[in-house]
Parts: structure tokens; sequence; C-alpha cells
């Protein structure tokens, strides 16, 4: 899994180190900013700045340019540099001695102190924990001694701080904060110099191959294991990444996060830290040194240097999402949110989540596309976009660039495979309903809404009506022709309702009604148009269509008046009397017009009531006079006509009874009739002697006496129990009738009454159930006289005994008592009690009722008894 994550570009070539000189060599390098020094085999130290430049083709490129070259007379190999930038000095390892020159001038520096001869190794601490700037913190291995010192070199001197003992001789070391990773001869270990704690890592023998510590970071080292692994350690000894897995002959390593750059005898490797892959191999013949410096890695042969540029990790990212390396290209994305500010990592970040969201887009997997496109708040016009037609013509959207993808439009991605197609139109069916319930299409709403119209349609999904029902913002004028093209009539009607045009609305259904346009979206369209029209408050469109809805169906047509509110104050409301005058041509619809304004809304007109009464009258009549008129149609009738006749006291009696009175069928509403009259002996004569009906009879009594008091009712029966013995009418007493009427309406009757108008014939036995509950009332009626009167007396005499309570005792008057009110004395006994029994002149109270009226009600509330 490669990827290009360095250039090798040459920095210091052959000639400007040895010049003619063949035998020189490279032996360590440092770099310092700009400035890069370089040790040679003949105890030289040189000096160049490094001026970075682009070429035509926008590659990175160095100028060098050679400042001064400095013999340390020593006559041996330099074998370690490190700058102290701080202190302007640059601290040469040169024949087992430390010493330190001037980085401008490579003089050497006079310093007292401690000497540091017979060194072997040393580090710069790059976490340092004295806080002093001006001085740099340095751990030394000296030759045969187990042990390491920590000093710290100032600008004019060296101090040594502690010695750390180890249990071998250091190989190699590095250096952070408190912690000293080692290589002894036989193993790695970590050892706080603090504290004194120790923690043995993996064994290591330094004699078969050179050993390799180095800080990548706070805490944290890399270290050459056995097995050709680079392992990571921190301070605790505890590996936190996986290792890399290396060359087995790694002599150099260096990190530029987040790889891992290694050098062995012929290739440099790059791995990263982040999943431990290989990602670039460069071929390198006869390197000998790889550092990093600040970001910076230099690689050097014995003869020239070079730098290991890295590409910039934006571009790295995008060669990686080119081979679609999508994993890769986020992880990397991630780590390099420590090396980019926040502004700009944030928007890096979002492009690439989004442009790894069209490339799982394109390979059909949805579900991951989704979730980056969401993180990576895609502008989800980018995604309509590559559905032709979808965006409106009106939308002034243009896509990114550079682009998100490689992808032309739908077509590109699926050339042709139908199945595909459809699959992608789901996934944006999904998206943008997920986008449209949340705060993502602000902005841009109608684009969305028109886009999810526009699939919706051409997929016949079943949410087209939903979203046109609900709160949208497709566009009329690219939605219409649409929903047109895919034959979703009754839907272009809804958004034409949504968009206030009613009239082109109710114009589509009733083309799709009528069969003009074929859409069976709603096979119930015709009742969903008169429910429509029934809250509609246009009322131009309601009389324009009222009668087109009547004549294809009366019943139905009607309910754009009845489910309507019928007070005229209100806006969108019809007058009754208008919707009855425009009924006139419409019968059915007239007259169930009429029973929803007489029998549900209970409107109490007698011009309601009696046209209702009428048009029932006339329909009974018009059945009765056709021979093909069946039973049941004629009793269904009839029970409506007697149940208003009996329930509605409003209509027109005479008009009714007119119609009526030459039918010898309608015997019992002609009896209903009379009874609204009070002509209730007519009533029972049609119904004993000419219907002989005596249930009906008896029904009719207590229909006409419901709201009546008990001597009404009694009066009415008696009535009818004197039809029933009238024995002048045809056909002579009605025996048995009078006797069932007697003995089931007992309550109803006065007995005394009822014994007077009996014939003497008649047995007992036949009146028993009369007889016995007429005596059982009486006797009732007795018992509950006789208790009232026993309840009048004990609250009569609980009201005497108050009024004895409330009386005082005796009142004495003198004449030597004067008056309360004229203060004269009395001459006379009769006299008026105040309230406490304080005697005064009759006259003198009198008075003062007469002064002060609502005094004198005041005292006849509470006066006192006494005089």
């Amino acid at each position: 899994m490669s990827v290009k994550a360095f250039e090798l570009v040459p920095a210091v070539v052959r000639e400007q180190v040895m010049g003619e000189k063949v035998r020189i060599n490279i032996e360590c390098v440092e770099c310092c900013g700009k400035h890069l020094y370089l040790g040679t085999n003949d105890c030289f130290i040189h000096h160049f700045i490094l001026e970075e430049h682009t070429t035509a083709k926008g590659k990175l490129a160095y100028n060098t340019q050679k400042l001064l070259h400095k013999y340390l007379g020593l006559k041996k190999p330099v074998a370690e540099l490190k700058a102290a930038s701080a202190l302007e000095r640059l601290i040469v390892l040169c024949d087992s001695t430390i010493t330190v020159v001037d980085m401008v001038t490579l003089e050497p520096v006079p310093f007292g102190g401690t000497k540091l001869k017979g060194v072997t190794a040393f580090c710069i601490n790059e976490n340092p924990v004295t806080g002093d700037p001006f001085c740099v913190e340095m751990a030394v291995v000296f030759a045969r001694r187990r042990a390491v010192q920590i000093c710290t070199v100032h600008e004019d001197r060296v101090q040594m701080l502690k010695e750390v003992a180890t249990p071998e001789q250091p190989c190699a070391l590095s250096l952070d904060g408190y912690n000293i990773c080692l290589a002894l001869s036989t193993q790695y270990m970590i050892l706080n110099y603090s504290t004194g704690a120790s923690q043995d890592l993996f064994p290591y023998d330094c004699e078969e191959r050179k050993p390799i510590v180095k800080r990548i970071g706070r805490e944290e080292f890399l270290l050459a294991a056995p097995g050709g692994l680079g392992m990571f350690a921190n301070a605790e000894g505890i590996s936190q990444r996986a290792p890399v897995s290396w060359s087995e002959s790694v002599i150099a390593a260096a990190v530029c996060f987040p790889y891992v750059v290694a050098l062995d005898e012929g290739f440099v490797t790059v791995h990263s830290m982040l999943d431990q892959q290989l990602k670039q191999t460069l071929s390198f013949r006869d390197g000998h040194l790889l550092q990093d410096f600040e970001g910076k890695v230099v690689l050097a042969s014995s003869k020239a240097v070079y730098m290991l540029v890295p590409l910039p990790l934006e571009r790295q990212i995008q060669d990686l999402l080119a081979s679609h390396r999508v994993e890769e290209a986020l992880t990397l994305t991630e780590a390099a949110q420590r090396n980019i500010p926040k502004e700009k990592y944030q928007i890096l970040h979002k492009r690439i989540l989004q442009q790894a969201g069209f490339i799982q887009f394109g390979q059909l997997q949805f579900l991951e596309a989704k979730e980056h496109f969401r993180k990576g708040q895609l502008d989800v016009r980018e995604l309509i976009s590559l559905y032709p037609l979808l965006l409106p013509a009106s939308s002034s959207f243009t896509r990114c660039h550079p682009p998100l993808h490689e992808f032309a439009d739908l077509n590109h991605l699926t050339q042709g495979d139908q199945e595909k197609v459809q699959r992608f139109k789901r996934f944006l069916i999904s998206y943008l309903h997920e986008v449209r319930s949340s705060d993502s299409a602000n902005g841009f709403r109608e684009d969305v809404d028109t886009a999810l119209l526009k699939l919706y349609a051409e997929t016949g999904h079943e949410s087209l009506l939903d979203l046109l029902a609900s709160d949208n913002a497709c566009l009329l004028a690219d939605s219409a022709p649409w929903l047109e093209k895919h034959h979703k009539y009754y839907a272009l009607g809804l958004l034409y309702h949504y968009n206030g045009q009613d009239s082109a609305a109710l114009q589509m259904w009733v083309k799709i009604v009528n069969g003009d346009l074929q859409d069976s979206t709603r096979p119930d369209l015709f009742e969903y148009v008169v429910d429509f029209l029934s809250f509609c408050t246009k009322l131009d469109l309601v009389w324009r269509h009222a009668d087109w809805a009547l004549q294809k169906d009366q019943k139905i047509g009607v309910q754009i008046f009845t489910k309507r509110p019928t007070s005229e104050e209100k806006m969108g409301q019809l007058n009754p009397d208008d919707v009855i005058t425009y009924l006139q041509k419409h019968s059915q619809a007239l007259l169930l017009y009429l029973e929803h304004l007489v029998l549900e809304k209970r409107l109490q007109k007698e011009k309601y009531h009696t046209h209702l009464a009428v048009l029932y009258a006339d329909k009974v009549l018009g059945l009765i006079s056709r021979s093909s008129a069946n039973e049941e149609q004629l009793s269904a009738a009839r029970q409506k006509l007697q149940r208003l006749l009996k329930e509605s006291n409003l209509y027109r009696v005479q008009l009714l009874l007119g119609k009526v009175q030459d039918s010898e069928l309608l015997l019992h509403e002609r009896a209903t009739l009379h009874g609204k009259l009070e002509e209730h002996d007519k009533a029972l004569h049609i119904l004993v002697h000419q219907l002989k009906d005596s249930p009906a009879a008896e029904e009719y009594c207590s229909w006409a006496s419901a709201s009546q008091d008990r001597s009404f009712r009694q009066n009415l029966f008696h009535q009818l129990l004197s039809v029933y013995l009238d024995p002048d009418l045809p056909g002579g007493a009605q025996t048995i009738a009078a006797v069932d009427l007697l003995n089931r309406h007992a309550e109803d009757f006065d007995a005394v009454r009822v014994l007077k108008l009996l014939p003497e014939e008649w047995s007992l036995p036949l009146l028993r159930p009369f007889l016995c509950g007429a005596l059982r009332a009486s006797v009732h009626a007795r018992c509950t006289s006789q208790v009232a009167v026993g309840l009048a007396r004990a609250q009569n005499l609980q009201l005497q005994h108050d009024r004895l309570k409330y009386r005082g005792g005796p009142v004495l008057v003198s004449e030597k008592k004067g008056c309360q009110l004229c203060h004269n004395t009395f001459s006379e006994p009769d006299c008026a009690c105040l309230p406490g029994g304080t005697p005064v002149h009759i006259h003198c109270v009198a008075k003062k009722a007469r002064d002060f009226p609502i005094e004198r009600q005041h005292e006849n509330a509470h006066h006192s008894n006494h005089t």
C-alpha cells in the first residue's frame, strides 16, 4: 500500500564537502534552521546555509552556500555534532572529548567546570527540566564506566548535576525530561534519574548490530529490536503503538510525524506510525546517516547530503483518495490535526470527509457515504447535481472547485445499469429525507424539496403525497411539469393547492374524476373533492363546482354544504336560504340538506321544519301513488315523516294536515297532526275506530302527555277510556281494550272517576290488576300525606319552641325610668323594647323608624317580641 510521502532532494554535493580530496568522508551532521553543519573524518567542521526554492516544475530544491569550514586540530574524525541555538554554540564530540565552538565562527570557546574527556556518546535533553533557557541539559556516557552523567552546558562552563549508575556499559542513549532510554551491551532499559526507578525493556546484542535509541516525542522512544522490528516504548516501559516491521539491517532511524523513516544498506523505508504499514521505499546506496531536525529529515552518504522532503499532508491525503484508500486517508487526516492550525484543519477535514463520502458513494457503500457526508457537512446540492434534471432550473448552485469527485453524473456512474440507477435513487431519497428533517437544508430548502418531489414522482414513492401535504418548498415551475410527465395528476393538484391555486387544483381533480386523466392514486377522489369544497373558503369555487358534484352523486355532493358551518357571520360560510334555493333542482340533495339543518343542526326555524315535513309528505304520497313502490321504501319514508311530526313543534300543522287529509293510508300521521292541534278526541277516534289500533292509541296518550302535568295525563287517558266505553260509536263499546288499558296504566287514572264510568255488570276479577294498583296507590298517597302532616306539625312545634326561647323575662317600667330615645319618664305602662330589653316610648320608636328607614329595617330584622 504505497504512498509518496517524501521526495529525495540533494542538499550538499560531493564537491562542496571534499573538493579535490578523495578520502574525505562525512561522519556526522547537524541542522539548525537554515544552518547545516557537517563533521568529517579529517577533523573538519563544515558550515553551510540551505536556501529553499521551488523549481519551474513546482518541486522543492535547495541552494546550498558554504560559509566556512574549520579544522579542530585533533586529527580524529568528528564523531558527533549538537547545536545549542540558545547559546549560539555547537557541541562537538571528537577524539572522545567534548568541546564547544561558536556556531558562527566555529572557533573553540574556552569554558570552565567539568572536563568531558573519554566520552563515547552524549545526547541533548529536548525536554529540559531545569527551566533555564540559557543552558543545555545533556547526558554523557564515558568509556569503561557503568554510569551516565547528567550535566548542563552554559555559555562559559559545563556543570555536572548528577551521575546515575547503570548495570552495564551504555552503548547509546536518548534523554527526555528525567527519563533516560539506554542501549546497554545486552539489553535496552529506561531509567528515571530523579526517582532512581528503572525498567528493563528487551534484550539486544550491541556487538552484533548497532543499537538505535531515538526520542520521538514526549516520554516516548523508538528502539531497534531483534527480528527487524522498530519498537515503541514510553517512560513506563509500555508500548502504546504496534511495532514497525523494518529491515534486519537498519542502521539509522528518524521520525517525521506520522512516519518512521529507516535506513539500511540499500534502501530508505517509510512506515506509518498510525497503522504501521510500509508506505514508501527509496533506493539509496552507501547511506550511513539519517537524522531528523525540527521536521527536516537529513540523509547522508559518506560523500553527500540529501534532504528527505515530506510532501504536504494534504497532497498525501489526496493521493490516498485518488487510489480509493479511504480509511488510510481519514486516519492520516486526523493525525494531521497536530500540525495544522485549527481553522484550516476544520476546512481540510470536512473536505476530506466529503471526498471520502463520494468515493464510497461510487462504490455503493451508502451507509458509510451517508455518515461521511453528514460529518463533513456536505452541501447536499453537490449530491443532487449528480442526478440529471433534479436541481431546479432556477438554482444558482455550481459544483465545488476543485471537484470533490470524478463523476460527471449518474449515467457516468452506472454505465446504463438500471439496477444501480435505482439503488442510487433510493439512497438519495433516504439521504434527502434525513437532510430535510434536520438543519442541513437551511438556505437551499427549495432545491432539496424539489429534488425529493421529482424522485418520489419518478419512482412512484408513497411519500410523495406526504411531502405535498406537509410544509414544503417545492418550486411550482419545476415540479408541475415533472408531475405531469409521470402522470401524478392528483399530486399535481395538491401542489397547486399548496401554492394557493385552488382553481387549478380542482380542475385537475375534476378531470381525473371525469376520466379525462388517468391517475389511480386515490380511488375516493370524488369524495375527497367534495370534502375539499366543504372546507374551501373561496365561495366562487364552491358554487362553480357544486353543480358538477351534485350531478355526479347528490348524496355525496350535498356534503359540500352539510359539512361546512352555517353561520353567515364567518368567512367562507353559506346562508342556508341561499343553499336551499340553489338545491331546488336537486331534490335528493335538498332533502338531505334540510335533514341536516333540522335533525342535526337543530335549527329552530319554522320554514325549514315545514319544508322538510312537506318533502317527507310528498315523498310518502308519491310512493303511495306509485304501484311499483315496495313496502320497505314506503315504511321507511313514513317512519321519517312520523318521527318529524312527533318531535318537531315548529312546522305548520294545518298545511301538513291538508296534504294528508285525503289519504286513507296516513291515518297515523293525521292522528299526530290532530294531537299537535290539541284535537285529542279526533286523534283518538282515528286510532281507535278507524285504525282499531289500541296500542297506538295508548302510545299516543303517552306521547301527547309527555311534557304535561299529571292532571293533563289523567284527563287524556280518561278520554281514551271514554272512547272505549262509548256504546254509540260504530262497533259499540270496546270492553277488552278498556280493561287492558286500565290494567296496564292503573297509575294514570283516578280510581273514583273510573268506578263511576264502569258498567255495573263488569266483574271485579276483570279489574283486579287495576283495583289492586289503585288501592295500593291510594294507601300510599294516604300514608305519604300523613307523613307530610306529621313533619309539618313537628316543624311548627320546633318554630314555636324557638320563638319562646327568644322571648326574654319581664320588662320593668316605672315613673322613675326614662325613655332611652327622648329621655322623658313613662306616664303609662305601654312601651316598646329595643334589642337588649331596654324600654322606650312607642311613639319614639315610630318617629325614629320614619326618620331613619334603613335603621328601621335593621331593627325590624332583629326586633324583640317584648311589648
